[in-house]
């Protein structure tokens, strides 16, 4: 009885180490490997720098932009205070929870009070299940032009133009709706906002 437990121990044990190796070391050594040939930006966090080569944030991860001379973002409930992608998750607050209509009645007042009109998008006053969604409809976009342009002093038609330059749509026809990524969009407006000031 001892020999034949020990002589099917030895080959399970060989077989656990080994697809221990292949899948738990070579595999994914190889699959960074081949990322970081074939999709080097990609598979480094898709990272945004500014123009003295200095990280910014990343073009996966949503960040509050709080000043009236940007385009803001979704909410987020990641985190305490929001946009901490070491604490990635949604509020779990479901449609008929007064903490979230108290939550997005604020957010409303806010956008009004900074001079939107009209119907709100509803991706400006909701969280994403993540918490760190980087992108906005195109929508919630032109809905802040008024603001942004007053702020920054720049005509309304460029800036609706930047939008549309920004907006992002589902690549080879495959369903999904267009995007504009926020920090990229900020981050045009500040150098056409360096161009239109020289």
């Amino acid at each position: 009885m001892g020999y034949e437990i020990r002589s099917a121990l030895r080959p399970a044990l060989v077989l656990l180490l080994l697809f221990a190796l292949v899948t738990g070391l070579a595999y994914p050594l190889a699959i960074t490997g081949v990322a970081q040939l074939v999709f080097p930006r990609r598979a480094n966090g898709s990272l945004v720098a500014d123009d003295a080569g200095r990280i910014v944030g990343s073009a996966l991860i949503g960040q509050r932009f709080a000043s009236p001379r940007y385009f803001h973002g979704r909410p987020s409930a990641a985190g305490d205070k929001g946009y901490d992608a070491r604490n990635s998750s949604g509020s779990n607050l479901g449609p008929a929870s007064k903490a979230l209509a108290d939550r997005i009645r604020r957010d409303v007042a806010a956008l009004r009070a900074g001079g939107v009109t009209g119907p709100i998008p509803a991706d400006l006053v909701t969280a994403s299940a993540s918490g760190l969604d980087p992108d906005i409809s195109p929508a919630a976009a032109r809905v802040q032009v008024a603001r942004v342009a007053a702020a920054r002093g720049m005509p309304v038609a460029l800036l609706f133009e930047l939008i549309d330059h920004a907006t992002r749509r589902p690549a080879l026809g495959l369903p999904g709706e267009p995007r504009v990524n926020v920090l990229l969009l900020n981050r045009q407006l500040d150098r056409l906002s360096a161009t239109i000031a020289r």
